[in-house]
């Protein structure tokens, strides 16, 4: 056993967390931890990285046991470059100066950095979090924890932390909402949740797996305990009839009967908390066409974010939109909303076409108002959803909120809590067309699993942008691919899409002189001139110039001092899109030259 714990127990204030949880972490373990919010997972990696004690129980290292630990907002020296923080953890951790080199280099490598000396204060969300997984697995870890290491991370980053993942010997415990995530990258996997009667309900095998034993094991367990429950009924009707304790048989069944009521207590206390209740409203609307857009156009800041986009959406229609971070997802999303205008094409509505957004960073919430008064804005103790009046109290915990935050300002809220008072706000108001931004930021498993049903109950039309493959997967009946710059490519699902990925960036790689040669020699042979062999040996050096350049002007754009001023960062995004582009161009020329010369070679020696 690398790392364990015997009958923690952990409580805040008066509310309890886990009491008597045990759990054993061995070797080659590829563990993920889920569970509710609030049910003790990051406290629990805490305990197991050493870094917060339990109020009871026992944590237990095998000896020499390196353990590598992922904050979920890991925190760095803002001045300091991505070197800096590097060097810094392999200084703390007493590693020979002899190695910090080698080592500094494979992280680099291993997170993708093109430059080590940019600056902490110009990475993004995503290259952050990046910064954070190099820097554990630098150290080589015997056991690697992780909090949440996908939030922040686009999809071809998560892809990426998959491939670390799947190709990890150690052992490692991950905690991820990321249905799809978890289904990848894990051998077994762990929920924390009082519903069981040790707290934990562990089962080896992929997150699909884990699903279909843990549905028998709650089967079985809501069996047991209504037979428990007919038994208690009849035993407490055999105490009415007043039997005095005459005999032993009769003092060892009353006994029992207090044991069995006992038994069903505790079983009732351990009842889940319910699910938050989200069902979007339709309009009810019969309109074949909602909106269609014909030839859309849109530049931001000079970068091209779609160009001659056509779309049709009609109802039962569910788009769901792909691309990496600063690819122009949310810019489409405003598009269609009508909250921003098209350089170029048209945007067809319907009349009176009903529009509902779901906003990615939550801006219409009002971080001053009560939550009584954000939950019902018109005022009152009620609300009227699909046409009749409910009780605010009861809106309240249909979304989980108890009736004493009633009073809280929204901004005291955690962000799973604001994102559920978003869904309320928005299923108050009848729709045509759903727009949806990232709405799985902060929901647990139950919430995206009802949203999920929800959401392919919604008789409208949907269009939505989320990391959640599952979800994404699942909901979609489209998927609309963005690139970054201004291509857009339609798929039927995401396998269709992840395979299209595959294949572009084994086409993408640097050429491979062997690997161009076994492709099919065209019969037409053309040699292979002075001139073009001089642009062949120069042709490395300016890519690596012209990556270069791409990496200066990322830094530009990154630039904080320049936030403010629209023409500045409009002139820096569109040297960065030329900047991009030289190097697109200057690969693409080098196939093409790489496969002229190979050509060239092997008709000489023919």
């Amino acid at each position: 056993m690398l790392l364990s714990c015997e009958l923690l127990e952990k409580s805040y204030g008066v509310k309890p967390l886990f009491t008597g949880l045990s759990i054993g972490l061995c070797d080659g373990d590829h563990v993920g931890l889920i569970g509710p919010n609030g049910s003790g997972k990051s406290t629990l990696l805490k305990i197991l990285a050493g870094l917060e004690k339990p109020d009871s129980g026992t944590r237990s290292v095998r000896r020499q046991v390196r353990i590598g630990y992922v904050p979920q907002e890991p925190s760095f020296g803002e001045q300091d470059s991505v070197e800096d923080v590097l060097t810094q953890v392999l200084l703390d951790e007493g590693f020979d100066p002899h190695e910090q080199g080698g080592r500094i280099a494979r992280a680099l490598s291993l997170g993708g950095f093109v430059g080590s000396d940019q600056a902490v204060s110009t990475l993004s969300g995503g290259w952050r979090k990046r910064l954070a997984i190099a820097r554990s697995l630098m150290l080589e870890p015997d056991v690697l924890l992780m909090d949440e290491p996908t939030n922040h991370l686009d999809v071809e980053g998560i892809l990426w932390l998959e491939g670390l993942l799947k190709a990890e010997p150690h052992a490692f415990i991950v905690i991820s909402h990321d249905r799809q995530f978890l289904e990848s990258v894990t051998t077994r996997v762990w929920e924390l949740n009082r519903r069981y009667a040790n707290g934990v309900f562990q089962a080896n095998g992929r997150y699909s797996e884990f699903l279909e034993r843990r549905d028998a094991e709650l089967q079985a367990q809501a069996d047991y305990q209504a037979s428990l429950a007919n038994r208690v009924r009849r035993e407490v009707e055999w105490l009415r009839r007043g039997p005095k304790a005459r005999t032993t048989k009769a003092k060892a069944r009353i006994d029992s009967a207090g044991q069995l009521i006992e038994e069903l207590q505790n079983m009732e206390s351990r009842r889940p908390q319910g699910s938050a209740g989200i069902d979007f409203t339709a309009s009810g609307r019969k309109s074949k066409q909602l909106l269609a857009t014909k030839g859309l156009a849109k530049s931001l800041g000079g970068k091209p974010i779609v160009s001659d986009l056509d779309i049709l959406l009609g109802p039962g229609e569910r788009i769901g939109l792909l691309g990496p971070n600063g690819s122009g997802k949310t810019t489409l999303l405003k598009l269609l909303a009508g909250t921003l205008e098209p350089d170029r094409g048209s945007i067809t509505r319907a009349d009176r076409l009903r529009v509902v957004t779901f906003e990615q960073h939550r801006e219409s919430l009002d971080q001053q108002a009560t939550l009584r008064r954000a939950l019902a804005p018109a005022g009152g103790d009620a609300v009227v959803y699909q046409d009749r009046s409910v009780h605010l109290v009861s809106w309240a915990k249909r979304f989980l909120f108890s009736p004493e935050q009633l009073d809280l300002p929204v901004s005291r809220l955690s962000g799973g809590e604001q994102a559920r008072l978003l869904i309320a706000q928005l299923m108050l108001e009848p729709a045509d067309l759903l727009i949806l931004d990232e709405p799985t930021n902060d929901l647990d498993i139950p919430t995206l699993d009802v949203l999920e049903d929800s959401l392919l109950e919604f008789a409208g039309a949907l269009v939505l942008v989320t990391h959640d493959r599952w979800l994404l997967d699942r909901v979609s009946t489209r998927l609309l691919a963005l690139d970054g710059m201004s291509r857009a490519a339609w798929f039927a699902d995401y396998a269709q899409w992840e395979a299209a990925q595959a294949k572009k960036a084994s086409e993408g790689s640097r050429p491979s002189s062997q690997r161009d040669r076994a492709r099919p020699s065209s019969s037409k042979r053309k040699g292979f001139s002075y001139n073009e062999q001089k642009e062949w040996d120069q042709m490395e050096a300016k890519i690596l110039a012209a990556e270069e350049v791409i990496v200066g002007c990322q830094m530009a754009v990154n630039d904080p001092a320049i936030v403010s001023s629209a023409d500045e960062l409009q002139n820096r995004y569109a040297a960065l899109h030329a900047a991009q582009a030289e190097v697109e161009r200057l690969y693409k020329r080098w196939a093409e030259l790489d496969e002229k010369r190979a050509q060239s070679i092997s008709g000489v020696q023919l």
